[in-house]
């Protein structure tokens, strides 16, 4: 019972403390950035070893107030606006798709799920060039709409999640709806809908967390500068204003950290509950 006792104690401990390294491993990068976003100076040249030399918050005040070059607050505004509608209508067609897997069978339902599977193993910037002569033939190069549209219209192909959301809801409730006259649209509506916000509201979160971070798709379709996300922006930022980069980066992480602290207990019950076989 001793040595029992003894080798929980040394398992627990030993967890606990490759933990805690992990965790300050990941946590040093944050930390560093964060004081270097209160640069004096504003230079990565200035620093002695890895922090900044001298402090201040003169920074974040000329984030926002000097955007005769480096205009941050429309940068943040482009990236809003499309987050917030990328994932407004992400969302609506990722459960819409999810469900319509769910609960119907139709010929070649099992193909098209094995071919977003395979199509899923593919990293997205292969198509890029694809994406770009398509945009460029509609007319879409420097419209945040464009960038929208290309968020939106992919979202469906991650499905599989919420698929297993709806595969734990009882058929038998459909089928008692029916019996009842209810049609499709309204067992989806009045309850299945109503069951699934747990699914929807992370649906909705990581759909909005991607466009909000994402460097590649408007780097490519966003070619003026006042219509540039924040990551399209900050990275063209020059050598000297590595501090502003800095304070861009914690002030655009900053309603991230807020969102998932809101809706976290959302995030944690739809991933469980879509995490089952379809």
């Amino acid at each position: 019972m001793k040595k029992y006792n003894f080798l929980r104690v040394a398992d627990s401990v030993i967890t606990h403390t490759a933990l805690i390294v992990v965790s300050l491993i990941f946590l040093f990068p944050c930390l560093w950035l964060i004081l270097a976003s209160f640069s004096k100076s504003g230079s990565i040249y200035t620093y002695k070893g890895f922090f900044p030399s001298g402090y201040s918050l003169d920074t974040f005040k000329t984030l926002f107030t000097d955007t005769a070059m480096y205009n941050y607050p429309q940068w943040f505004m482009n990236t809003l606006q499309i987050a917030v509608f990328s994932s407004l209508i992400g969302t609506f067609l990722v459960i819409l798709t999810a469900y319509t897997m769910s609960r119907f069978q139709f010929k070649s339902r099992k193909k098209i799920m094995k071919g977003t599977l395979i199509l899923g193993m593919f990293p997205s910037f292969m198509g890029m060039i694809a994406v770009y002569i398509i945009m460029t033939q509609f007319g879409l190069i420097n419209n945040l709409w464009g960038v929208i549209l290309i968020y939106s219209s992919s979202a469906p192909m991650g499905y599989l999640t919420q698929k297993g959301f709806f595969d734990t809801v009882p058929y038998s409730i459909d089928e008692a709806a029916r019996i009842d006259g209810a049609t499709n649209l309204q067992i989806f509506l009045k309850i299945n809908l109503p069951l699934s916000q747990p699914m929807i509201v992370y649906t909705a979160l990581t759909s909005f967390t991607f466009p909000w971070s994402d460097f590649i798709l408007p780097k490519l379709l966003l070619k003026e500068k006042d219509l540039y996300t924040v990551a399209v922006g900050l990275m063209n930022l020059g050598e000297t204003e590595f501090s502003r980069f800095a304070a861009g980066s914690v002030f655009i992480a900053v309603p991230i950290v807020i969102l998932y602290f809101i809706l976290i207990r959302y995030m944690i019950h739809g991933m469980t509950a879509g995490a089952v076989k379809g």
